[in-house]
């Protein structure tokens, strides 16, 4: 597949899914980013409002692996939504499959 076709794709899946949660759902968004080096999470609410925001740039993880980074950004964004006494949260993940460091970070807010 050419580039072209690959970024239609990526946007009808984006589309498809942003699109289910806002018709949905009433909770917060987490929404997370990744790139080629690290993965951020941060909670929107329906107001467009960040309610809290977590990002492996700041963080010092020597040796350890990108899915273990997404595990740990998981726990630290599970932790700030405790806190500030969110207790449910919908998944955005944006054109990014539910896959690999996508699913160890979700995997991780549902455990903690």
């Amino acid at each position: 597949m050419n580039k072209k076709k690959l970024t239609i794709l990526r946007n009808k899946r984006k589309a498809r899914v942003r699109g289910k949660l806002k018709a949905k759902s009433s909770l917060p968004r987490l929404v997370v980013t990744r790139s080629l080096k690290h993965i951020s999470a941060q909670v929107i609410n329906r107001q467009g409002v960040v309610q809290a925001a977590v990002t492996s740039k700041n963080q010092s993880f020597k040796g350890k692996t990108k899915t273990e980074q997404a595990t740990e950004i998981g726990k630290l964004i599970a932790t700030k939504l405790l806190k500030k006494g969110i207790t449910a949260v919908v998944l955005d993940r944006g054109s990014y499959k539910y896959h690999g460091r996508i699913k160890a970070l979700a995997d991780a807010v549902i455990k903690k």
